[in-house]
């Protein structure tokens, strides 16, 4: 870790490690159309102890218009950022056109599984680092900092992987992991996260995270995952608001990249 990079992360880094495990809660497709509701999220979160989280930006989502034509949503950004929430780098357009030909695990994983919006899932490398360089870029142009890249619905090729550890991002998440693409060390972490589609998947996701946040309990890191629309549906909202309620007082909240710095120091990397 370099000198830099341990005397920014080293002031949260040295409060969490007093604490036995950590929970990261991260926001995705932060974007100008989500902005009011993925404020709401935020505020509700602080009101419940979670005071900071990893924002997951999409800069052009739907290719609805770039993030740097919102002034407004920037600035919101920024302000963010300087609270300690983190600006994480979250695709680039967040959808993945359909393509002729494709397998039936191809499309089950980019259409049945998330509605084509997989748009690292098998990206080639040279337009993969174009677009996480290009965000990185364009983030960094208006004061931001982003050190991580998640690709949509955690679908990410090899080529793509490779091409975020060359754009200098200092790691990625899967669904079920934490990967330092510094040092190559990849964590098992499951999300939890929830599917709101239609009736049949929320009753499912309410089901599967219940159970499944049993079983993580006494991992170190629990990981959190909402998204925008997850919030307007009641039963999901109030399951994610318990499930952190239970769990803050017994792990200290933290972003992903003052995680990942934790276990660099850990390492002595």
């Amino acid at each position: 870790m370099s000198t830099i990079a341990a005397t920014e992360f080293l002031p949260l880094v040295t409060t969490a490690a007093s604490a036995r495990n950590f929970m990261v809660v991260s926001l995705h497709d932060v974007a100008p159309s989500t902005r009011q509701i993925a404020n709401t999220i935020i505020s509700e979160l602080a009101n419940r102890g979670v005071r900071v989280s990893s924002l997951l930006v999409v800069p052009d989502y739907h290719r609805q218009g770039l993030f740097t034509k919102d002034q407004q949503f920037v600035s919101w950004l920024r302000g963010l950022e300087a609270d300690g929430h983190e600006i994480v780098i979250h695709g680039y357009f967040h959808e993945r056109p359909r393509r002729a030909k494709e397998s039936l695990r191809d499309k089950f994983l980019t259409r049945f599984y998330t509605q084509n919006e997989g748009e690292f899932y098998n990206l080639v490398y040279d337009e993969a680092l174009r677009r996480i360089v290009a965000a990185r870029d364009e983030l960094r142009a208006h004061g931001l900092k982003p050190r991580g890249f998640v690709a949509p619905a955690w679908l990410l090729g090899e080529e793509a992987e490779r091409a975020a550890r060359d754009a200098e991002m200092e790691y990625t998440t899967r669904l079920r992991t934490v990967c330092d693409l510094r040092s190559g060390n990849v964590f098992p972490a499951r999300t939890l996260v929830y599917t709101v589609r239609n009736s049949w998947r929320r009753g499912v996701s309410r089901a599967w995270n219940a159970t499944l946040f049993r079983f993580l309990k006494g991992t170190s890191l629990l990981r959190v995952s909402i998204h925008p629309s997850d919030y307007s549906h009641p039963a999901i909202w109030r399951q994610i608001t318990e499930l952190i309620e239970e769990s803050v007082d017994l792990r200290t909240a933290t972003t992903y990249q003052e995680w990942i710095a934790e276990q660099r120091l850990r390492r002595g990397i």
